[in-house]
């Protein structure tokens, strides 16, 4: 018991150990011993900018850790997930994993069961602890599991907390470090193969470099025992440099489950090689094809999945940013995935999308290059000598480790800042390039082949999103230029009376919607107020949408009641022969006499807002929607309308919302209208949108919203 509590004994920044980093090692290293968790990572927390780094890692080397060691703030990832939350992410199967972050479960195909802890101390989330184990184990984290891993979390979080307030914060290193392997019993490593599997073998460590070979293995692979010590196989022999068969390795060493691959030999033969991973190293069995069948069965019955088709760092980069991009509709959406998640895991501190449009540059969007940047670029003639350009014309990739050579070369460059390297990458679809990405890096940098290949890749995918948003926002403006066509220009104005409208379409919708509204003069005193929706978004809905404001238009001027003004609309649908059908709400406002009278079919209720403040939910007779039955009947209600009230009449949009019951949503927006009993008029169509999810809000409407508010006035 003393020594739990000299473990928990709160730290300070004098108490604090002197070097966090290590403190931090010595924690992963113990974690990994008491929970028997083949990798432990610990990632750290860097807000400023929004990206999570692993520092440490045990169970890999640190060149298979680095596809995965940064990690946006942003990404939809159980790491980032974690760091948002505050809380655990546990995912027992990579099934789960598919189901729950198909990103991650695209990028890492191995079958592991991970564990996700905050480290949480003092209110702030300074970092995670991953934890990996194979996907055999039980798909529950055991009591006394958990209950060690949070008490080191804690201790950690405490050293990180200190260290900070110390003015010492602990950062990522660069590159993660990868701890020495658990302590092997046996001295010689020959004997640690041995003992994992009999047999011709070949001993890995868990790098993938050869450490044992026994004569067997050299005869099958024609190869001396000098010539792979010490090095990768796939490396030496050109015949098994296959992204698969690495891959194989690479689920073995994930998953600590047996791998197997096949390849065929310079001489003819086929080889099958299983793999078999522990926390020292992997044993390499070689089996040939004339073995067998039913041993051959024996020996892969549990194979891992087949290999991947490119490396897997460049998989992983690859596939979070298809994803990220794909569900990215509009330019602006495109950019700001790509500044809050390409920037943090490239480690880029500049980005910056060039698009050449009828001989000139165009700046779609720039993030942490200076404001300069995009004015000096912004309409800039493609005559201009610049490397953006050169890029588009030739539609060929380029890159500056140090950024000096090309400053000389391009003056240009000054407007990117204090960057000390360079890569500009074509933007290219259909065979054309339309523009080029710009990165931008505050320190020089080698841009390895790999990398430089990825880059590429990606602005590949980058290339489509572009002209797939570039195709949504015409859509949508001709939607919406043709959804504001059809909805009155201005609204009549009468003594005692002053309406606000407002209409949002949907944010996830091209084809123009069938929400309508109007306001209809009768005389200086009385006027008609309107509002409907007709099924779908289509323009066969938004063609009906006009038919019904002209009948409205026309029924209204000669005085009908408002349930014969909606029986003769109803009538005119089934005229029409049409499949769909419309909801409305017609109101006569006689402000001489301060009343109105108002009827429905099949719409959301109206909500009256008295002069005292208080709200009532109208609960008329709701009537059938118009088009469904031709000999439908409506009914009028009178309700008083002294001076100050309000009446609020609105479309589905603003209250409809999966799993929310309507009438408690109807109920809350009444609540709403009441708080806003002494805003102006003109601010209250803002403030309602923003309650139901206005433009890129979490939760934005996904279908159109109309609102029509109407307020008395003393008549003069």
């Amino acid at each position: 018991m003393a020594g739990d509590q000299q473990e928990t004994a709160p730290l300070d920044a004098e108490t604090a150990p002197r070097d966090g980093a290590h403190a931090l090692d010595r924690e992963v290293g113990r974690l990994a011993r008491a929970v028997t968790a083949h990798v432990v990572a610990a990632y750290l927390d860097v807000p400023e900018q929004r990206v999570i780094g692993m520092t440490t890692v045990t169970g890999v080397p640190t060149r298979i850790a680095r596809p995965w060691s940064r990690v946006a703030r942003a990404a939809p990832v159980p790491v980032a997930e974690a760091v948002r939350t505050r809380r655990p992410v546990w995912v027992g199967s990579h099934q789960e994993l598919a189901d729950r972050f198909p990103r991650t479960a695209l990028a890492f195909r191995y079958p592991a069961a991970l564990y996700v802890s905050p480290m949480v101390d003092g209110g702030t989330c300074w970092g995670v602890v991953l934890l990996l184990w194979p996907g055999t184990r039980p798909p529950v984290l055991g009591p006394d599991e958990e209950s060690v891993i949070v008490s080191a979390c804690r201790r950690m979080a405490r050293v990180l907390r200190a260290c900070a307030a110390r003015g010492e914060p602990v950062r990522p290193r660069p590159e993660p470090l990868a701890l020495d392997p658990l302590p092997s019993p046996g001295a010689d490593p020959a004997v640690d193969v041995v003992e994992r599997l009999p047999g011709a073998v070949c001993g890995l460590d868990l790098d993938g470099r050869v450490t044992f070979v026994d004569a067997g293995t050299c005869a099958l692979l024609c190869i001396g025992r000098e010539e792979l010590l010490g090095r990768r196989p796939w490396e030496v022999l050109p015949w098994l440099d296959d992204p698969a068969n690495e891959n194989a390795y690479l689920s073995a060493l994930f998953s600590r489950l047996p791998a197997r691959f096949s390849a065929r030999s310079p001489d003819g033969r086929w080889l099958t090689f299983v793999l078999y991973a522990d926390g020292r190293g992997i044993t390499l069995r070689i089996l040939p094809e004339d073995l067998p069948r039913k041993e051959r069965e024996v020996e892969v019955a549990q194979a891992s999945p087949a290999g991947a088709p490119v490396r897997a760092g460049t998989l992983f980069h690859l596939l979070h940013m298809t994803s990220a991009l794909t569900e990215a509709l509009s330019l602006k959406e495109v950019t700001d995935s790509l500044s809050e998640q390409m920037m943090p895991v490239l480690g880029a501190q500049g980005f910056a999308l060039l698009t050449a449009e009828e001989g000139r540059l165009h700046v779609l969007g720039s993030r942490g290059f200076p404001p300069e940047m995009p004015a000096y670029f912004e309409n800039l003639p493609m005559a201009t000598r610049t490397e953006g350009v050169r890029t588009i014309e030739t539609g060929t990739a380029s890159f500056h480790s140090d950024s000096a050579e090309l400053r000389r070369a391009y003056p240009d460059v000054e407007r990117y800042g204090d960057v000390a390297a360079l890569a500009y990458l074509p933007l290219t679809v259909s065979g054309r390039t339309i523009g080029c990405c710009v990165l931008g890096y505050d320190r020089q940098r080698p841009f390895a082949p790999e990398e430089r290949a990825e880059l590429t890749s990606l602005a590949g995918v980058v290339a489509q999103a572009l002209e797939r948003a570039r195709l949504y926002d015409a859509n949508a403006r001709a939607a919406r230029d043709l959804q504001a066509g059809l909805l009155p220009r201005t609204l009549p104005r009468l003594d005692g009376l002053r309406v606000e409208a407002h209409y949002q379409p949907a944010l996830t919708v091209l084809d123009v919607g069938g929400d309508f509204y109007d306001v209809i003069r009768l005389d200086e005193s009385t006027a008609a107020a309107v509002i409907g929706d007709v099924q779908g978004h289509s323009v066969p809905a938004a063609a009906l949408m006009g038919q019904l404001r002209t009948a409205l238009h026309s029924h209204a001027q000669g005085g009908a009641s408002p349930h014969v003004v909606l029986a003769h609309v109803n009538r005119l649908l089934d005229d029409l022969d049409t499949d769909l059908f419309a909801s409305c709400v017609y109101a006569h406002i006689d402000l001489r006499h301060r009343h109105a009278r108002l009827a429905l079919a099949g719409h959301p209720p109206p909500i009256l807002r008295h002069p005292d403040g208080r709200t009532t939910v109208l609960r008329l007779p709701p009537g059938l929607l118009l088009g469904v039955e031709p000999d439908a009947r409506f009914h009028t209600t009178e309700i008083a309308l002294p001076p100050g009230s309000l009446l609020a009449l609105y479309t589905d949009g603003l209250v409809e919302r999966p799993g929310i019951d309507l009438d408690k949503a109807v109920g809350d927006l009444a609540e709403r209208i009441a708080e806003a009993a002494s805003d102006p008029l003109h601010l209250l169509p803002t403030r309602l949108l923003r309650s139901a999810g206005g433009p890129h809000e979490p939760g934005a409407n996904s279908d159109d919203i109309a609102l029509l508010l109407l307020q008395t006035e003393e008549h003069r």
